[in-house]
């Protein structure tokens, strides 16, 4: 694997002028962006693609009261971080878990070292690339949250796919099962379209998820109408299936084998049902908005209950066309 660094302290937009795609990770030091790099160098490898390694560092400056400000030195913070950058992915690599993967040494590895928030860095990044991976908590003061902010942040603003890697207990192996979530929502066929893909990378199985909930509804005092759960299971499974049935359609003829893909039905809020159905799953797909009433929010309530929950990886997609909105906010 060919590993080369990138002008120190840059953190600018690639020109997209390279012919093969690109993967982005950030990586701080900690368990979870350890864990991060691992799946993005694996996914790289899977997907013929290249792999941007971002790291960030903030400058403080101390007034001491009359004294002159103390000013780190920032030559020696910047080769400090690109030198632990550099021995982590070394390290990651020789692991022979990534080192035995089909074309591992084909990933060229870049290293970005950036002064400033690492959630600009990271989005900036991710233009243009097929995934940015992210590990669910870092080093930083909220490291204890269920979701970092740095985490929040991405999988909100992130102009690509964004994985958010929960570290995974070890001797875990492979169940060879892609989750994914399905409402009918433009977002969640875009979910769908990306299990079926990741799944034929690795020879998984699809299990593609829809859930429900039975509601009273009132027609005047004296009556109410309410459908049978039996009738509403079969017609969300007829809808689902449909969904399978066109994503599978459209999907290349030079995409590789077609995963096996099943259907389930469960009764039960999604955000419940979902968490729930990925134990012990590879990973869990879901959109970034679904058809809730709290659509209208750049990253949506059961999108962030999975990537904050979930037991195993999570693939969250954004519609296609629905580029997110605004620039992240910086801690």
């Amino acid at each position: 694997m060919d590993t080369t660094p990138e002008q120190a302290g840059s953190a600018a937009v690639p020109d997209g002028g390279g012919s093969r795609p690109r993967v982005v990770v950030g990586v701080d030091g900690s368990p979870g962006s350890r864990a991060a790099l691992v799946h993005a160098l694996i996914t790289a490898a899977r997907r013929g693609a290249d792999l941007d390694v971002v790291s960030s560092y903030a400058i403080e400056l101390y007034y001491l009261g009359g004294a002159p400000l103390d000013v780190p030195d920032l030559t020696g913070v910047r080769d400090d971080t690109h030198d632990r950058v550099t021995d982590l992915v070394e390290e990651v690599r020789a692991e022979s878990a990534v080192a035995s993967v089909p074309g591992i040494a084909d990933v060229t590895v870049r290293l970005v070292v950036s002064e400033g928030p690492a959630v600009q860095a990271l989005v900036d990044r991710a233009e243009g690339a097929e995934l940015l991976v992210i590990g669910s908590r870092g080093r930083g003061a909220m490291r204890s949250a269920l979701l970092g902010s740095v985490a929040l942040h991405c999988a909100t603003h992130a102009p690509c796919p964004v994985l958010v890697v929960h570290p995974v207990p070890a001797g875990s192996t492979p169940s060879g099962r892609v989750v994914v979530g399905v409402d009918g929502s433009p977002a969640s066929r875009e979910a769908l379209a990306a299990a079926v893909a990741e799944a034929g990378r690795t020879g998984a199985e699809v299990e593609a998820v829809a859930s429900y909930a039975i509601a009273d509804t009132w027609t005047d005092m004296g009556s109410m109408i309410q459908p049978t759960a039996e009738r509403v299971r079969d017609e969300l499974r007829a809808r689902t299936e449909q969904a399978v049935a066109e994503v599978l359609a459209a999907r290349p003829a030079d995409a590789g084998p077609t995963p096996k893909v099943r259907t389930e039905v469960i009764e039960g809020p999604a955000a419940n049902v979902l968490v729930t159905a990925a134990r012990g799953a590879d990973l869990l797909v879901v959109g970034s908005r679904g058809r809730g009433a709290l659509r209208g929010l750049l990253l949506g309530s059961v999108a962030l209950h999975c990537a904050m929950h979930a037991p195993c990886p999570v693939l969250v997609v954004h519609p296609d066309g629905a580029r997110p909105i605004g620039p992240p906010t910086a801690r």
